[in-house]
């Protein structure tokens, strides 16, 4: 057997992997286009994203409806869901500061 083809089936589950992964980004950017990003209405370790000092990224919010941690949800809605820490009682686009829920 060539060295060649002994490494035939690993070369391939490689290629397949990295096709799912482009997949997969190319994926998450077009739903990316139809979500916008808001503020104070994740769940405790349920944000998308960044969730204030001492914490990392996704997962990491300390508190529900952290208003430093957002949560991707369809465009358009963020202004409309519930969020007992915003100043309007809805998420926001942006950071800010929480009132007492």
């Amino acid at each position: 057997m060539s060295r060649n083809h002994a490494l035939a089936p690993f070369s391939a589950l490689c290629i397949a992997a990295a096709l799912g992964a482009a997949l997969s980004q190319t994926a998450s950017a077009a739903e990316a286009n139809d979500k916008e990003k808001c503020f104070g209405v994740a769940l405790k370790g349920k944000n998308d994203c960044a969730a204030g000092a001492g914490t990392s990224c996704a997962g990491t919010s300390r508190v529900d409806f952290q208003a430093d941690s957002w949560r991707y949800v369809p465009k358009g809605t963020c202004e409309k869901t519930p969020s007992p820490t915003s100043p309007t009682g809805f998420g926001q686009l942006k950071a800010f500061k929480a009132k007492k829920a």
